[in-house]
């Protein structure tokens, strides 16, 4: 049987959009994982505290979601920062979250990057090799999430960690396996309908159309929900319930063996 996580990111309080910790928690109940915004792009340490309980109450997996220091857009700039500070600044946000999970007894599952962050390591060998050695250096039993295919997969393998290949439901795709970036007009996809479909085509078929027509080999361990999106409850519920009469199984992503 093929099997997939759904995962969500959540926990995004900010000052540029109105937050619901109610919508956050209906989506709990219909993903197997979720990314919990750690400060630097969004999130505040009550959100964070609240969301943990409740995804432990589900038996969800919770991972952290480190972004670049920048609330001001929401982690989605760039900036040009020496790989020791992303070293640090991804060991600071791992380590918010974790000590809400300790005092629960539980343990963290995986590491997700948000935005900039997380689009930068996709390409940039340097900055997904920070990355990796903050996770590895913290827990060398966490799960790194990235793209499917990108340099953070690569330089996951390289530290001996386990990886997460990450595709989008609500996102685009270039002909070279990256997200088209969002300043471009076709870079979301609204319509449900296409949403499922191509999550479909990834899980069963290994690939994706890019916006060109070419389709790119892909491998889809997790799925990604934004849970800022406008349609992320309707998303969600249609692609668990496409997964699931598709005999496609939803649960966390297991460490692999080495």
């Amino acid at each position: 049987m093929l099997k997939a996580d759904l995962n969500c990111d959540m926990g995004e309080s900010s000052t540029l959009w109105s937050y619901s910790l109610d919508k956050d928690l209906a989506l709990m109940e219909l993903v197997s994982s979720v990314n919990l915004a750690c400060g630097y792009h969004a999130g505040d340490p009550s959100t964070l505290h609240q969301l943990v309980e409740a995804a432990l109450k589900r038996g969800i997996a919770i991972g952290a979601h480190p972004s670049y220091p920048d609330r001001e857009h929401f982690g989605r700039q760039s900036m040009a920062l020496p790989p020791g500070k992303i070293y640090d600044l991804v060991i600071y946000q791992i380590g918010a979250l974790d000590g809400f999970l300790r005092i629960h007894g539980a343990r963290l599952h995986h590491v997700k990057p948000h935005g900039a962050l997380y689009n930068d390591a996709a390409v940039d060998p340097v900055i997904a090799k920070a990355i990796a050695d903050a996770v590895r250096d913290y827990d060398p039993s966490l799960i790194l999430y990235g793209l499917s295919g990108s340099e953070l997969i690569r330089a996951a393998d390289t530290h001996g960690l386990s990886s997460g290949s990450e595709v989008f439901a609500d996102r685009t795709y270039q002909s070279n396996g990256t997200l088209t970036p969002r300043t471009r007009s076709n870079a979301m996809i609204t319509d449900e309908v296409v949403a499922w479909q191509q999550v479909l085509r990834m899980v069963r078929e290994g690939k994706v159309q890019a916006s060109d027509g070419l389709f790119v080999p892909i491998l889809a361990e997790t799925i990604c929900i934004h849970g800022d999106g406008a349609e992320a409850l309707r998303f969600a519920a249609a692609i668990r319930q496409v997964l699931h009469e598709n005999d496609i199984r939803i649960q966390p992503l297991q460490k692999k063996k080495r």
